[in-house]
Parts: structure tokens; sequence; C-alpha cells
């Protein structure tokens, strides 16, 4: 017999049943006859709180609410990867046949599609012991990623029956398995995850190998390891989702999951747009290939925005499973935090800083927590990397989500407005920004790219922080009371930050480059420098220094050679040499 309540009241997303009813905490229920899907979150013995992921307007006191007796789930098959969904899992191109272009109210529309029939490889034998994890079947579900269909967690048992190789739809019996107390089950490509509950592993190991993005400024002064976490906040404008575009464009994750979480509909439609027309480089297949989209505007309703970031995570950890290396984008996490705020004032919780709830702190570390590099129930390797945004309203880093964010990352890219303004892309400024990957990874660093990349890296962030402290004085009596030594270190500053922290998200050359490269830019700026500062050293005023145009062609390094040709860093080498040798001609 089917589980009902009947609503007393109705608050926005929010309805209340009154009364005992048989519900259960976090239990998926449909409201009123249009189906409405909301979730449990509040049980007394006097009253049940609903919060409904979708428009409540129209809804009235004395309307049935149905129980499922299961927690809000998605559905983990082949079919996720080359997708669109919105917060809980529908497909929005299936959402679209049936209501067109807004999503109408109790649409209700398969998560995956089930009549399709996909090519499965089975990979278990009768007689086999098989537990959670185990890979029964492998799919190619796109050009590039392999799905391997696993026995879901806590299920064990030996395998009485598989089928054959060959066609099936995701609901098809593959395999069936008896376990050891005589119970039969049977198995298909299909698995079901409750939202909100992480998937199980073997062991959690530590970050030593980073994730590399292409962006210089990420990969060499504030890296982030393949399992960590990491934040971008910035003000309106600063380029969040422009960096978060560039990273799941370029990063060297398996898969990535995009969830565009409460952005505005334009900037979701260009994510859109642009992610189905990208390429992949690794593979010369289309990017969405490996990719699967969340989008969650802020026109939608608000309580479905808390619900997918967490859609999202489970999504990874389902490919994670697998053995792969996983990717997710939140944009923004400030929009989540937002719905949390307006859930909890409609169920007049005491607002803690700024009217959000107390839990946001241990609600952010949750979704956070569930990052990391890991080995699987079946004994592979995978990992699970976050990339969240903040919006800081005025762009100010003090407010609450991003503190407390601070406090569950690693890496921290702070955007800064004046340097957007200034066209300086990407606007992360290097003396707000911070990892605490560097330590862990500077041995991989060393191993693989090259012996001297962690001490480079010092000395240009060094640099970095000198011009910072010389500029407070430049700015109250100029530069040119400065000494030829603190001149240089301004424009060598200068040369770092045009020629290497700037990087042109459009320029073929420039977009993505190799970590060898990098290393090699960052040597050649501090051979310039070492050059520079002993011409200084014998006494060379750096006016002088200066009518040389060898500056400007460092910093035009970036364009000037191409990612397959990094024999040509020679050529710069020579060139500075040429330049020590005329100065002291010239000037002995």
């Amino acid at each position: 017999m089917e589980k009902t309540g009947i609503i007393y009241g109705i608050n926005g997303p929010v309805v209340y049943i009154k009364g005992k009813t048989d519900f259960k905490m976090g239990e998926m229920v449909y409201v009123s006859s249009e189906r409405l899907v909301g979730e449990v979150i509040g049980l007394t013995s006097e009253m049940t709180t609903i919060q409904v992921y979708e428009e409540t307007s129209g809804l009235k006191p004395g309307e049935l609410v149905y129980g499922t007796d299961s927690a809000i789930f998605v559905t983990l098959a082949p079919g996720i990867l080359d997708n669109i969904f919105d917060g809980i899992e529908r497909p929005l191109s299936e959402i679209e046949k049936q209501s067109g272009a807004f999503i109408s109210r109790g649409v209700s529309v398969d998560s995956l599609d089930t009549k399709k029939k996909w090519k499965v490889q089975i990979k278990v034998s009768v007689g086999e012991y098989v537990s959670g994890g185990t890979i029964i079947a492998e799919t190619q579900e796109t050009r590039a990623i392999v799905h391997k269909s696993m026995v879901p967690p806590y299920i064990e048992g030996t395998v009485i029956d598989v089928a054959e190789d060959g066609e099936y739809t995701i609901n098809d019996t593959i395999v069936t398995i008896k376990k050891e107390n005589g119970a039969i089950v049977d198995l298909s490509l299909t698995q079901k995850w409750p939202i909100r509950q992480p998937r199980p592993i073997a062991k959690r190991y530590g970050t030593t190998q980073p994730l590399v993005t292409g962006q210089r400024i990420m990969d060499t002064l504030f890296p982030l390891a393949k399992g960590g976490t990491a934040a971008i906040p910035g003000g309106f404008g600063t380029g969040k989702t422009m960096n978060q575009h560039q990273i799941a464009k370029w990063a060297d994750a398996d898969i990535i999951i995009y969830i565009g979480c409460g952005e505005r509909g334009n900037e979701m439609t260009q994510v859109l747009e642009e992610f189905s027309e990208l390429i992949d480089p690794k593979s010369g297949n289309p990017l969405m290939d490996r990719t699967t989209l969340i989008a969650n505007t802020s026109n939608m309703p608000v309580a479905a925005r808390e619900a997918s970031i967490y859609t999202g995570i489970t999504l990874a950890e389902y490919y994670r499973d697998m053995g792969y290396h996983v990717a997710i984008m939140a944009d923004s996490t400030s929009r989540w935090a937002e719905a949390l705020r307006e859930l909890s004032g409609r169920l007049e919780e005491m607002p803690a800083e700024e009217g959000f709830p107390a839990y946001l702190a241990s609600r952010l570390s949750a979704f956070y927590e569930r990052a990391g590099y890991m080995e699987n129930l079946n004994g592979t390797e995978g990992s699970i990397s976050i990339i969240g945004a903040v919006s800081p309203q005025g762009g100010d880093f003090s407010e609450p989500v991003t503190q407390n964010t601070k406090r569950f990352v690693r890496c921290f890219w702070g955007l800064d407005k004046s340097l957007a303004y200034a066209r300086h892309f990407p606007a992360i400024h290097w003396l707000t920004s911070y990892s605490e990957y560097v330590d862990e990874l500077a041995n991989w660093y060393n191993t693989n790219v090259g012996p001297d990349f962690t001490e480079c890296r010092a000395k240009i962030l060094a640099l970095l922080n000198q011009e910072s402290s010389l500029m407070e004085i430049v700015k109250l009596i100029g530069s040119d009371v400065l000494p030829d030594d603190q001149k240089l270190t301004l424009e060598i500053a200068r040369v770092i930050r045009l020629g290497f922290l700037q990087q042109n998200a459009f320029h073929d050359q420039d977009t993505c480059v190799p970590l060898k490269k990098q290393l090699l830019m960052m040597k050649t700026i501090l051979y310039l420098y070492d050059k520079a500062s002993s011409l200084i050293s014998y006494g060379m005023p750096m006016s002088v220094l200066k009518e040389n145009k060898i500056f400007e062609k460092v910093i035009a390094i970036k364009y000037d050679v191409p990612n397959d040709k990094l024999g040509m860093f020679d050529d710069y080498t020579t060139a500075i040499n040429n330049f020590y040798s005329e100065i002291m001609e010239e000037n002995a």
C-alpha cells in the first residue's frame, strides 16, 4: 500500500504535513497529483517537512503527498557522458521534447535512455565470486571512455548465470548472482545511488600528482593535486567561469563534470554551446565525449540548486570507481549557499552570519571532503578533484562562503578586480593566492619536469613579492629615486607578469602550455635577470639596459616559441648572452 500524507501548509519550496506519517528522513516523495519531486528534510511526531525541487505555486492544502520508500538518488549507467541534466538528473533534451524551452512542473522523464541498446562485453564467468566494485561488463560509452559496469557496493556472492556478449538496454539482466544467504540478485548495467551518501572506497591516498591544467600561474605557482580541492573566488567580471572553462578544456583529467549551479542562463548557454564545439586535444574527438553538464540556472527552482552539487559529485564518484580521474567544476558554490539560506529562512531556522544557516560550514566540508585520490573497491585507482567557484558580493573575500571555503580547500586562486580591469587574465593575484600542495608535489615536478623546477618557482615568487614592496615606495616618491638593482627587479617583475603570468586563452600556442615549456620560460627570465644583475653590479645604469629590446623579446616568448619547438629557447639564451656582451663592449 502506498504511503501518503495530506498537505497542511506551503511556504515557497517548503511543504508541511501535519500529524504522524510513515515517511522517513531523507525520503523522496511526490507532491500532489502533478507529482512534483520532493525530499523529507524534517520529521517530528506532529509535523513532516518536505522541500520540493520544483515550483510550488498553485499547490493548496489538502492535496496528497506520495512516499517512495527510497532516498533522492541518481541512476548510474551508460549514457551519462555527452549529456546535459538538470539538478536532479533529468536530461534537458528529453524535457525539451515534452515541455519546450522551459521546464514545466511535474515533468517525468527517465534519467537515461532505457530503450537504447549498448554493445556489452561480459567480464565475469559462472562460478566466479564477486563483490562490490567488481567489474561485470564493459561498454564503449563514447569514443573516449569505456564504461565499466560494476557490482553495486555492499552486494557479494557467486555468479550463477551470465548473458552472452551482445546488445542490451541498461535495464536488461546481464549477470545473476547468488548471495551467501541464498538470495538471488539480478544485475543490469544500472545502479541507483543516494546523492547525499558518499560511495565507499578501499583506501585514501596522499596527493602526490598534480592536475596539469596548461595554465602557467596554476601549474607553476599554485598547483592543484589530483584528488585535491581548489576555490576560485572573485567579484563580477573577474573571470571565474572562464578559468573553469580553461581547466575543463585542458586539464589532464579523464572525465569532466561541470555543474552550473544557479548561474545565469546566458552563461550556461555559452558553456553548452562552447563545449559542444570543442575538440579534445588528447583524442581529437569532441570534448563532450568525456564531459557531463549539470545545468541548474538561476531561474530554476532554488531547492534543486541545493541538490545539484550532490548529483554532480555522485556521478563523479561512480566514474572514479571505474578507475578514472575526474575533475568537477562547481560554478558557483555561492549560489548553492544562497539556496541553503533561502530554504533555512523558510524553515525559520536561527540564522548565523549574513543570514546563512549555522550548518553552512559543515555542508561545505561534507562536499569538499568527497574529493581525494582513492583506491577503489575493485583495486583500481581513481581521483576526484573539485574546483569550486565562489562569487562573493562586491568581491569581498571576508564574507562567510569564501571564509568557510578557505577552511576546507587547500588551493586558493584569488581573482583580483584590478587585474581583470587591466585586461590581465587569468586575473589570479599572486599575493592573495596560495597552494598547500607545493611541498607534496615538489618531488613529482623535480622528477618529471626538471630538477630545478621548484627552485625556479621560488625565485619567481620572491621577485614578485619584492616588486610588491617596492611598488609601495614607487607610489609615494616615484621610481626615479630607486637604485638600479631595484629598478631591475621592477623590470624583471614586469617581464614575469606580462610574459609568464598573463596568458591568452584565444591564442593557439598560449591557451595551453606544457610543463616543459613553462620551466624553460622561467629559466630564460631568470637567466636574463642574472645577466642584467651582473651588468648592474659593474655599474651599468638601468637606462642603458632598457635601450636594448631584450626585455620585450623575452616577454614575447609565449607567442614566438611554439609548444612543440622547445629547442628555440637556445636562441633566446644566445640573444641574452649577446645583449650582455654588447653592453659590456659599449660601456667598457
